[in-house]
């Protein structure tokens, strides 16, 4: 078939899809001596294998007639309620029922079902700058108008959301906001994490401007230092804010667990759009999650995690400011929990273009540009502290700034050509 029969063949969206920026970066990150500091992929070795192990073997010769049949598309009734217990428990949430849970194939899905029952081509909807790859992608789908509000050290710049929401009202486009897209605690890619005053200032706006709040907590629990802050659905209630939260970051990825939590009669439209998607979530998977709940106190497992995590942060924090502290105009953030360092060079620095030289070095990292609603020149990069051992993240923040050094001459090179 030739690229025109099948450009004619395929719909609007088929031509216009785009594969994964962090996934074709990647695919060489895998290679002998490659140090990766790309993908968010949690380290294996917090993975409970052994638990996991046990438990599936059980339920499959105990529970097979229901492990390995079609489940119900809203989800296992025991996950739920064990979801429905560690609310509680973490975030003091109270009052929901299983009508307020919807189970997902991960996250992920979970952002593409919002985008398929609130987008359009007619529809805004307002996401951080940067912003996490994956909801950009998903909500891309369906040809929404972004508004991106740019990210600062305590979270969203609130002050320009509400001058776009200002705007809109004045054009009476304010209906044809859908919602924002926000990630509050250790902000993927960027790593800071919202205030408390901001929370509550994002629910006023929220109100006043009769939009929703998509509330995306997939690292809340890996927090390694300051306080714990109530998340904005606390704050907002079922009325106005839409939680998604998943195991793979605190369990296991591979399991595919997100939840999705929100007022009963969005989770009746999102369990319609997954009707058409999948039918239902693996059965084996979720009821593997709920006996694993069940039988052991997660926030005690998670433990040794952090503490893996809290080292690696700093380890990865201590490398970069030996190796680019003296640096003018170079910034990181300092993340309290989650996976990740927003790091930026100076704007003369297109760290898409230095890539070419990182793989080379085989030093890997995603360019900020994938981050961004527009695809234009960035000076940032997304680094990833998860998966590689202590000794490789100082290894590969010395390459990375071999890689730096060599785009540096680089362009003084073409400046005085």
């Amino acid at each position: 078939m030739t690229d025109e029969i099948l450009h004619e063949k395929l719909s609007y969206l088929g031509r216009n899809l785009k594969s994964s920026l962090i996934r074709e970066l990647l695919k060489y990150a895998g290679s002998q001596d490659a140090i990766s500091f790309g993908g968010g992929a949690p380290d294996p070795e917090t993975f409970p294998k052994e638990e996991l192990a046990e438990i599936a073997k059980e339920v499959i010769e105990k529970e097979y007639k229901y492990v390995l049949q079609y489940s119900t598309t809203e989800g296992d009734p025991e996950l739920k309620a064990e979801v429905l217990k560690l609310l509680h428990r973490v975030y003091g949430i109270k009052g929901l029922t299983e009508d307020n849970v919807v189970i997902t194939v991960g996250s992920q899905q979970a952002l593409d079902l919002i985008s398929k029952i609130f987008l359009d081509s007619r529809s805004y909807c307002i996401v951080d700058d940067p912003v996490y790859l994956g909801a950009l992608n998903a909500f891309s789908t369906r040809f929404p108008r972004f508004i991106a509000a740019p990210i600062e050290d305590d979270g969203t710049n609130l002050d320009y959301v509400e001058k776009k929401l200002k705007e809109l009202e004045s054009l009476g486009q304010l209906n044809m906001l859908k919602f924002i897209y926000v990630v509050p605690n250790f902000h993927n890619p960027a790593g800071v994490t919202m205030s408390l005053e901001k929370r509550k200032r994002l629910v006023e706006l929220a109100e006043k401007y009769d939009f929703l709040i998509i509330e995306d907590d997939p690292y809340g629990a890996l927090r390694f230092e300051g306080e714990h802050i109530d998340p904005i659905f606390k704050i907002g209630g079922l009325d106005r804010v839409i939680l998604l939260n998943t195991f793979s970051k605190i369990l296991a990825p591979g399991l595919r667990i997100g939840i999705v939590i929100a007022h009963e009669k969005i989770v009746r439209k999102i369990v319609m759009a997954k009707q058409a998607a999948d039918l239902c979530s693996p059965a084996l998977t979720q009821r593997m999650t709920a006996r694993f709940l069940q039988r052991y106190d997660i926030l005690e497992k998670i433990k040794p995690s952090i503490d893996l995590y809290r080292r690696k942060k700093n380890t990865m924090l201590k490398a970069l400011e030996e190796n680019f502290g003296h640096m003018e105009g170079v910034k990181w953030s300092k993340p309290e929990g989650g996976l990740f360092i927003w790091f930026t060079l100076p704007e003369r620095y297109d760290t898409m273009e230095m890539f070419d030289i990182a793989v080379k070095k085989k030093i890997f990292y995603v360019p900020g540009k994938a981050f961004r609603v527009k695809a234009v020149k960035c000076s940032a990069m997304r680094l990833s502290f998860c998966l590689p051992p202590e000794e490789k993240i100082v290894e590969g923040v010395r390459r990375l700034r071999e890689v730096v050094e060599i785009y540096e001459k680089k362009m003084k090179e073409v400046k005085t050509v």
